[in-house]
């Protein structure tokens, strides 16, 4: 807070807090974005926030470089997808050649193309997850202005998400 004409009013960027940027969707307001990778079955291994006016292109390798290893044959770990299936927004040529120099094949709808890519068959899982994360209301709308508790509260989602599909398969 800052001492401004005799009363304390807020600093600059302290209004909406960190992680966010002026919605695409509501111009007026401030929002930020969840980014998260998943496997196929839907179960988050990855999750990042950024602000609302932020190309999500900008998230994939860090999004990639937070894969925790997946153990579980003999040998060295897995710590990367075969590939990776995405929309529209993360097709651009320099992320494209970075994921294949590490070995992913990008499964990718072109821009500028006709809708109708048949991605969605495959998209779905991501946005089920998407779904299931947002019925936690508290991560539907953001509340907090402070970007690491809304980073704390995406994890503890994406864990509870884990939870739920360990519970149902047992």
């Amino acid at each position: 807070m800052v001492a401004r004409g005799g009363r304390l009013e807020p600093g600059a960027g302290e209004k909406g807090g960190a992680e966010t940027g002026p919605s695409p969707v509501d111009r007026g307001r401030p929002g930020s974005k969840q980014h998260l990778l998943v496997d196929g079955t839907g179960l988050p291994l990855a999750w990042r926030l950024s602000g609302g006016n932020r190309n999500d292109i900008l998230q994939l390798i860090p999004l990639l470089d937070a894969v925790p290893a997946v153990g579980g044959l003999p040998g060295r770990p897995r710590r990367r997808p075969d590939r990776v299936i995405a929309d529209r927004a993360y097709d651009h040529e320099h992320y494209l050649v970075q994921l294949r120099r590490r070995g992913i094949t990008p499964v990718v709808a072109r821009r500028r193309t006709s809708h109708g890519s048949g991605l969605g068959r495959l998209r779905w899982v991501v946005e089920r997850t998407f779904a299931w994360l947002h019925n936690l209301k508290r991560l539907l709308v953001r509340y907090d202005r402070r970007a690491d508790i809304h980073q704390a509260f995406l994890a503890l989602g994406c864990c509870l998400v884990c939870f739920r599909r360990l519970r149902s398969s047992m």
